[in-house]
């Protein structure tokens, strides 16, 4: 698996949703539906993917998959249960 490097945005209308696509291509193959749901783009972080990096809610290498397959990741929020389980 190879190195990917992405920019990582937050959405502004849903509380811990962000995509992940790549830095060179930025937001441009992220479907308008999509764009529209998630609300204004707030930039998080550029960020090296690995595949021995580790991410705190998703394995790296789905993560690779669906950008190189796509052309973006979306990271949703935690469910009601993952967010009890993380309370633990």
């Amino acid at each position: 698996m190879k190195k990917l490097l992405v920019s990582i945005y937050k959405s502004s209308r849903r509380e811990e949703m962000y995509l992940y696509v790549l830095k060179q291509e930025q937001l441009q193959k992220v479907p308008a539906a999509l764009m529209g749901m998630f609300g204004k783009e707030q930039h998080v972080m550029d960020l090296l993917l690995t595949p021995e990096r580790q991410l705190a809610r998703v394995e790296v290498d789905k993560v690779i998959s669906e950008i190189e397959d796509k052309g973006f990741y979306l990271q949703m929020p935690p469910s009601d249960s993952e967010k009890q389980a993380a309370q633990r």
